[in-house]
């Protein structure tokens, strides 16, 4: 009787300590500093399109939508 009077508390207290060593869960994902018209960094673009060129950006989306290549409605 006298080992769970002390076993109790003991782990009581461990339980309690582990729960303070958790890493703070922060959302950290990528900052967009620029316009999303300025473009990816990177050669796999779309064909016919500059970066920094929001006319034919914005038709682009346009054209996609129209094609039902909606990201929005794919993810829910």
């Amino acid at each position: 009787m006298k080992r769970l009077l002390v076993l109790v508390p003991l782990v009581a207290g461990l339980t309690g300590l582990a729960a303070c060593g958790e890493k703070p869960q922060t959302l950290g994902g990528v900052k967009n500093d620029v316009a999303p018209y300025q473009g990816a960094d990177n050669r796999f673009v779309a064909p016919g399109w500059k970066p920094g060129d929001k006319t034919s950006w914005e038709q682009g989306l346009k054209a996609r939508t129209q094609r039902t290549q909606n990201e929005y409605s794919k993810l829910n």
